[in-house]
């Protein structure tokens, strides 16, 4: 039996995760190939290391688009 602070400190953690991985980016490729899946699926996947690359080309050249 896990008790009640055991399990508010998992889900804390949990939620903690989820946010920093919100804030990096964790889900965009999985969530791009889902994309690329469903809407054009003639279209080839690209690696994680291409989207990621080309993801960051696109910053450089539209960095009004950054917060930073």
């Amino acid at each position: 039996m896990v008790s009640s602070t055991a399990r508010r400190l998992r889900d804390g953690t949990r939620t903690v995760a989820w946010w920093f991985g919100a804030i990096v980016g964790a889900q965009d490729y999985p969530r791009y190939v889902e994309h690329l899946r469903r809407t054009h699926p003639d279209r080839a996947i690209p690696t994680e290391r291409e989207y990621w690359r080309d993801r960051y080309a696109d910053a450089d050249r539209n960095p009004r688009q950054r917060c930073c």
